[in-house]
């Protein structure tokens, strides 16, 4: 199963030539203690590199995509969640280094949060041991505060809401936001989602069919709204007090914070008892939101102005989508990740034509590497097991065309 995004430095246009992070988190099997691959001696020097295949190349094809500028990192520990920092920072010997925060998917109490790092200039990652630290349960998501100054600061989801304080070469846990004070028991945490323009807004969304908003700076729960039917799935957030979930209840509702008594449902699923699982806000056009059916090969796109009709549906991958994620610099450029091995990167036209929406770019990973998976930002393309990083420096889209 694979699960995919984009982590730009510089978003690629199709009218521009602008460098970017691209980071894959694969699958190796068997599971095995690895160790950091070896860079390749001035390879990260090609700005336009092309680093992801025309679609036409990967039809049919059980091949990993042959990525030449490729920078590697292994991690021993099967993975679910993963988070790329929204700033850079500058080492003692001035290179811009880009962190990472990996979760692992281990089936005890004990699970691992590991923050690396890859550095621009050496082209290498690193890892420090101060770094890594316990978590309660597989954490569900990891988020950095959006916040670029701001971005030492790490949340994550499980058992409950947390908040991690990065301090130099260590790690200390900053709060547990924990809303069930009535009970020794708690529902699980399925997603949640940092509110871009007050970041001192997180919503969580959980098992028990309720979305919560926190305000992370007092440590109190701003309100707490039953949401759904049924468990809740994934949440996002459109403007300051508005924001969306997903539920098992197949449906897709809006919540806007200044009226706590009603919401819009944009969509249902078509199939009857059909869970919704992701959820993308388009940031670049609030117009838009994107979200993958359970069991589904297909990403819907719906226009919140017309509710029910979806404006397109993007079904060219031959296998369950995990993962979606717009383009945080375009509004007409979306990611979607798979099972069938494939992250596909499409452009929205403005009509679709008769026989549907085609990917312009894919990344095809080896089938037989691939397990579970966990989160998607355009940012990564993460596929499950033992953690396999990779960056690639540079594409252009009309190199592709």
């Amino acid at each position: 199963m694979l699960l995919g995004a984009f982590i730009p430095l510089s978003l690629i246009l199709p009218t521009k030539q602008k460098p970017y992070f691209f980071i894959i988190f694969r699958t190796l099997k068997p599971c095995q203690q690895t160790q950091q691959q070896p860079k390749k001696k001035n390879s990260f020097q090609n700005p336009q590199f092309s680093i992801l295949t025309p679609l036409y190349l990967m039809e049919n094809s059980t091949q990993e995509s042959n990525l030449e500028n490729a920078f590697t990192y292994d991690s021993p520990y099967p993975i679910y969640a993963m988070a790329f920092s929204p700033s850079s920072t500058t080492s003692s010997s001035s290179n811009k280094t880009h962190r990472i925060a990996v979760g692992s998917f281990i089936e005890h109490f004990n699970n691992k949060v590991e923050i690396i790092s890859f550095d621009e200039e050496t082209s290498t990652f690193k890892t420090d041991p101060n770094l890594s630290f316990e978590h309660q349960y597989p954490p569900t998501k990891l988020m950095f505060n959006p916040s670029p100054n701001s971005s030492n600061l790490l949340a994550s989801s499980g058992d409950y809401l947390r908040l991690w304080d990065i301090k130099g070469n260590s790690v200390e846990p900053k709060s547990v936001l924990d809303n069930s004070k009535s009970s020794e028991f708690c529902a699980p945490l399925t997603s949640f989602d940092w509110n871009e323009l007050d970041p001192n807004r997180i919503g969580t969304s959980s098992v028990d069919t309720t979305c919560t908003i926190w305000d992370i700076e007092r440590g109190i729960v701003e309100t707490q709204l039953i949401a759904h039917d049924k468990e809740v799935y994934d949440i996002a957030w459109g403007e300051v007090g508005i924001f969306a979930s997903v539920s098992a209840d197949g449906s897709v509702r809006i919540f806007d914070l200044r009226d706590k008594e009603h919401s819009t449902i944009i969509y249902e699923s078509p199939l009857p008892d059909t869970p919704l699982l992701r959820l993308a806000w388009n940031k670049q056009d609030l117009r838009y939101i994107a979200t993958t059916l359970m069991d589904s090969n297909k990403v819907v796109i719906m226009d919140i102005r017309s509710p029910s009709m979806p404006v397109a549906e993007l079904d060219r991958h031959l296998a369950s989508v995990n993962a979606i994620a717009w383009a945080p610099q375009s509004c007409r450029h979306i990611c979607s990740a798979g099972d069938d091995s494939q992250a596909l990167i499409w452009e929205l036209p403005t009509v679709a034509g008769p026989n549907g929406i085609d990917p312009i770019l894919a990344y095809s990973a080896a089938l037989e590497s691939l397990r579970s998976s966990s989160s998607i930002q355009i940012e990564g393309l993460t596929l499950t097991q033992c953690l396999r990083v990779q960056v690639f420096w540079g594409c252009d889209y009309r190199l592709l065309s």
